[in-house]
């Protein structure tokens, strides 16, 4: 564990009632400017007394959806309308975002595997570094929104999580259905292989409610995503008792599902380009084809078939065509069993 101070400085009052927006700025040295600073977009909205919520996008740059659903939030958020603290990071891979990439173009770190980051590491692992050890103390629930970038477009859903602890598992699960949309993914504990150095590692290390989710891709933006996150928002406000609006009445009944079954995630294992021959939505059949894999090289050889690995909702999909071996073809949903 670090415990150096953090290099971010700031002129937001974390502790002012009222509404405040700035940035988070890191030193950040370079040849065209010997004392600059990366400048993060920042707010905060306070009144009084009551719960924190903290709502942080763009840790991956080229997720679009929560950074516009946060800017939206951050321009007519006001502090006469909430009970408690909103503290709002709508980019927080601020680099990442300008050059439209998953990772900060600045020192190739993914933000949401670099938990706990480090004080004196790059500027990403300073960024998370902060996230880390001022914001997420802070925090009675933290939202970290996703989609599935330039590589990947998901269905919307939503992620919670449960650690066999009866009164965090309850508060998770409630708000859950608070923040509402019609698939919910249930995750035990805080790391599946491939995903550790998240948000939710440092949020359950601490026992903080955190909600995180998929809510479009494809490098581009979905208006539904962004309404679903938007609603969802108010929902959990709503839930947490800080504003007056009422809990809306139940739609449609989320589907809760889980992503347990290494085998629900289906790898390329041949250089080529992949043609899925199902679609983001579709109920699927272990040893069902997949899609096919063809060689640009030798056109004459067959594509490969790749089947899936198991039974369940077809969640998420690759987009980007061309593929190596390695590279996550889709993954599934399966449905979580009663109890």
């Amino acid at each position: 564990m670090y415990t150096n101070p953090t290099r971010l400085w700031t002129d937001i009052d974390l502790e002012r009632d009222g509404r405040q927006f700035g940035t988070l700025n890191l030193p950040h040295s370079v040849t065209r400017s010997a004392y600059g600073h990366i400048q993060i977009p920042f707010a905060v909205v306070r009144n009084g007394a009551g719960p924190t919520l903290v709502l942080m996008g763009g840790s991956h740059g080229d997720e679009w959806e929560g950074q516009i659903a946060l800017a939206r939030l951050i321009r007519t958020l006001r502090p006469e309308s909430i009970r408690g603290r909103v503290i709002i990071l709508p980019s927080a891979n601020f680099p990442a975002a300008r050059a439209n990439m998953r990772v900060s173009p600045l020192d190739a770190v993914n933000l949401n595997r670099a938990f706990p980051g480090d004080a004196d590491g790059t500027p990403t692992q300073q960024i998370v570094h902060y996230i880390d050890t001022v914001l997420m103390p802070k925090a009675d629930v933290y939202v970290d929104l996703h989609s599935g970038g330039a590589s990947f477009n998901y269905l919307p859903c939503t992620w919670a999580h449960v650690i066999g602890d009866e009164d965090y598992d309850a508060r998770s699960l409630t708000a859950l259905e608070a923040f509402g949309g019609e698939l919910g993914i249930i995750q035990v504990g805080s790391e599946m292989q491939g995903f550790a150095g998240t948000s939710s590692v440092s949020a359950l290390s601490r026992k903080v409610i955190i909600l995180s989710g998929e809510y479009g891709g494809a490098g581009s933006v979905s208006p539904e995503g962004i309404r679903i996150i938007s609603d969802g928002i108010e929902g959990l406000m709503a839930h947490l008792g800080m504003t007056e609006a009422k809990v809306r009445p139940k739609g449609k009944p989320m589907r809760i599902v889980n992503l347990d079954d290494p085998a629900l995630f289906l790898y390329s294992s041949s250089y080529g380009v992949f043609e899925p021959a199902r679609k983001l939505g579709e109920e699927v059949e272990k040893g069902a084809t997949a899609g096919f894999i063809h060689s640009i090289e030798f056109p004459w050889q067959e594509p490969v078939e790749m089947r899936f690995r198991a039974s369940g909702l077809l969640a998420a999909q690759r987009t980007i065509g061309q593929v190596e071996p390695g590279d996550c073809l889709l993954h599934l949903v399966a449905d979580s069993r009663p109890g």
